[in-house]
């Protein structure tokens, strides 16, 4: 999770404009049959944007969230106190057998370094009944939050590597995770956001934040480099103003 260990705010400035508004659709799905005083459990909390949509349904005291990022799991827990958040990694999550009623992770799975192991540690601690649910951009299909910036950059660098293949990309992959960790009555969706930007600049200025992929890559780039991939994505987007929509494959399943 080394490309996330960002300030909060960054990761909030660059993802949160479209991770907040997929948040809602995702809980809803998450929390489907679950019951209002179930304990429930974010993995890879981040900065809290689904943490904050879980506190809303269940409860401040019956959420739990982790993540690996120091930053993240202070910005967390500093917003929900009475919430149990804690630094862990996915593959090793330090609660017990059957303890939560659910358990999500919104756009996480795919940069586990053992989606296989993390899946299984996210079963492993839901309460037999419970829901187990992740999402992840729609990559692979050039549907998702950042496919439009991809697209650009692989046009003007073919050697650039986007994300198109990280695991959860593409239809049926969740499905395929969730099945073999043990769930039952899997079900797969696409759920689409969208999010206005008055310019250009505002649509930008948050990949030059080093955040995740994306903003390694621009990182990594000279200013000559830089200045043409701007020109060809404003060639792309014009000047503003802009609406993004972005899909993300949603896979949920019962223990």
């Amino acid at each position: 999770m080394a490309l996330f260990d960002v300030a909060a705010d960054a990761y909030v400035r660059f993802m949160g404009r479209f991770s907040t508004p997929l948040s809602a659709p995702f809980a809803e799905i998450g929390l489907a049959g679950v019951g209002s005083s179930a304990r429930v459990l974010d993995v890879g909390c981040g900065p809290g944007i689904l943490t904050r949509e879980l506190v809303k349904r269940q409860g401040e005291a019956n959420v739990s969230a982790i993540d690996p990022v120091e930053a993240f799991v202070q910005a967390t827990a500093a917003a929900y106190p009475a919430a149990d958040v804690r630094v862990a990694s996915a593959e090793s999550l330090p609660y017990a057998d059957d303890t939560f009623g659910a358990t999500l992770a919104q756009l996480v799975v795919h940069f586990m370094d053992d989606p296989a192991a993390g899946v299984g540690e996210m079963v492993r601690v839901t309460a037999p009944g419970g829901r187990v649910s992740a999402c992840v951009w729609d990559h692979a299909g050039g549907s998702g939050a950042l496919s439009t910036f991809w697209r650009v950059v692989h046009r003007c660098d073919p050697r650039a590597k986007g994300e198109e293949t990280l695991p959860g990309s593409w239809e049926g992959d969740l499905t395929r995770m969730l099945t073999a960790a043990g769930l039952r009555d899997v079900e797969e969706t696409l759920v689409t956001v969208q999010r206005e930007f008055a310019s250009f600049e505002e649509w930008w200025e948050p990949f030059t934040l080093a955040v995740g992929p994306a903003g390694a890559y621009v990182r990594s780039l000279n200013e000559i480099e830089r200045a043409g991939l701007v020109g060809a994505l404003r060639e792309e987007h014009g000047d503003g103003p802009m609406t993004i929509q972005a899909s993300a494959w949603t896979a949920t399943g019962l223990v």
